[in-house]
């Protein structure tokens, strides 16, 4: 189920909020993932390789724009 949703995600582009354990977030789209980490694409910033471990949730971001 998690690799349809990721899937979903990644090809819609939807935009995403990613919650760390270690209480950061971070805001783009997930453009990539695999068993292991997911690639955040970020407009104007970095993208991001997070490992899965480390993520405590991913949500919609319903309310920002849409790429």
């Amino acid at each position: 189920m998690e690799s349809s949703y990721l899937k979903g995600l990644g090809e819609k582009q939807t935009p995403v909020t990613v919650k760390l354990v270690c209480g950061e977030a971070f805001h783009g789209w997930i453009e990539y993932y695999d068993v292991n980490m997911v690639r955040l694409t970020r407009d104007g910033e970095p993208n991001l390789f997070i490992f899965k471990h480390e993520i405590m949730y991913i949500a919609e971001d319903n309310g920002r724009r849409a790429r």
